[in-house]
């Protein structure tokens, strides 16, 4: 299969109305990305852009990511944009858990996960195509309000509404970086660009401030 056609079979397995009505196939998609999440860890990328806010150079991480690395990196409060592997919830009583609800059922035989509280399917707490965004998008705008320096970091900004946030800092007077392996969608607004990997350009940030 091309690229084009994994992409495409994402975006279905990853629909709202596969999860809807076709639950086992889902879950059978989705019980294998949650149980990646326990051979994972925070490279460090993460971890520089954590030190980097302990110092309180970096304010809020705003991240497309679902893989919960950055909390496990030790930023404070990173906003998900598109939620997170790391828990489940029930759209039908609005219960949420840690993932281990769905993994531990699931490990034990079950096709499809089940709301400990009411019985309903469990959905992973992410944003699945054919979903609104969450309230977290309200929130990183009212941070964009107050960036005076947008640092982009691993990320082609193909995918919208993040695509647009490089152009609205930028219109309010602010500055772009991007630090990225790679042609992004926030090259022409970036004072200040780097072609290479985060995992090797922020610890040498890092470095860089401590002097040595």
């Amino acid at each position: 299969m091309d690229v084009s056609g994994r992409a495409a079979r994402f975006e279905e397995l990853a629909h709202i109305e596969t999860w809807r009505h076709e639950p086992e196939e889902f879950w059978s998609f989705y019980g294998a990305r949650i149980a990646q999440l326990g051979t994972a860890s925070a490279n460090a990328g993460h971890l520089a852009i954590a030190e980097l806010e302990r110092r309180g150079l970096v304010k809020r991480v705003l991240t497309q990511n679902v893989d919960g690395l950055h909390r496990a990196a030790g930023s404070a409060e990173p906003l998900e944009l598109h939620g997170t592997l790391a828990d489940v919830v029930c759209l039908a009583c609005g219960f949420r858990g840690p993932h281990e609800v769905a993994t531990s059922q699931l490990g034990e035989g079950a096709v499809v996960p089940l709301c400990p509280t009411c019985g309903a399917v469990l959905k992973p707490a992410v944003v699945l195509f054919g979903e609104l965004l969450p309230p977290a998008l309200e929130t990183a705008h009212e941070e964009l309000e107050r960036c005076d320096l947008l640092l982009c970091c691993g990320s082609s900004l193909q995918v919208y509404p993040v695509a647009t946030f490089p152009d609205n800092v930028r219109s309010r007077g602010g500055d772009v970086a991007v630090v990225n392996v790679g042609p992004t969608g926030a090259d022409r607004f970036a004072r200040v660009r780097l072609e290479a990997r985060t995992g090797v350009a922020l610890p040498a940030l890092v470095a860089l401030l401590d002097g040595q």
